[in-house]
């Protein structure tokens, strides 16, 4: 999809421009997803970084925390809205007037799922396109599973992370090593 292709969305008076949602778990928000929000920031008038408060994953933090930490890692960009969200992914786009569901691609073998789940997305809310942004190289084997693991086990995750997320996943996961 262009950007010629992108619908801008007007509501009453206000125009509120391409509107991008960036849904995730983001336990924790790593430099990856950072860089794909910088990215994105820079091609759509508003980015809603939105965290999912339900999961199936074992998440470290809580969603409160979880929100938190984005918006103070993200707090830069200033078109760049962090927010929660439960439920379906669909209703929150249409709700918050989305044109675009923003997803990053770290290897080729994402783009297997990421492809289903753009599918079904584009059935639930046909007024939206998955937009996929390849992560930059040097990120490519960053993962929130993978940083939450090595941190666990004692290693050294700040190259991966912002310091503000660093600092909670030591104090996080030492209380949890000492338990």
């Amino acid at each position: 999809m262009t950007l010629a292709h992108m619908q801008t969305l007007n509501t009453g008076d206000q125009a509120l421009g391409t509107v991008a949602i960036y849904p995730g778990t983001f336990d924790p928000i790593t430099k990856g997803h950072s860089d794909i929000v910088a990215r994105a920031a820079g091609i759509f008038d508003h980015v809603i970084l939105a965290v999912a408060a339900a999961t199936s994953k074992n998440t470290a933090f809580s969603t409160d925390e979880r929100v938190d930490l984005a918006r103070q890692v993200l707090a830069e960009h200033k078109n760049v809205e962090v927010r929660r969200f439960e439920g379906l992914l669909a209703h929150f786009v249409r709700d918050c007037g989305a044109k675009a569901v923003l997803r990053g691609l770290r290897a080729v073998s994402d783009f297997e799922y990421e492809f289903q789940l753009a599918g079904m997305n584009k059935k639930l809310v046909p007024e939206a396109d998955t937009v996929f942004l390849p992560t930059t190289e040097n990120y490519s084997y960053i993962s929130s599973s993978l940083i939450r693991e090595i941190a666990s086990l004692g290693g050294n995750v700040a190259e991966f992370v912002h310091p503000i997320v660093h600092a909670a996943l030591t104090e996080r996961l030492g209380k949890r090593q000492k338990g």
